[in-house]
């Protein structure tokens, strides 16, 4: 796992096909903005593990 400190505004690129961009962090609490094509799905944390525990 790769961990990165990102300022908002900054941003990543996977692969060049996704970016992730940091668009807002207050108090702790940070949102980020993925472009990413269609066919790659996005899927929450929670969401994925409650599907994998199916």
């Amino acid at each position: 796992m790769l961990v990165l400190g990102r300022k908002p505004g900054e941003y990543v690129v996977i692969d060049n096909k996704i970016k992730v961009k940091v668009v807002k962090s207050d108090e702790g609490h940070l949102r980020l903005a993925i472009d990413a094509p269609r066919e790659i799905p996005i899927v929450r944390g929670e969401v994925y593990e409650k599907q994998m525990n199916k």
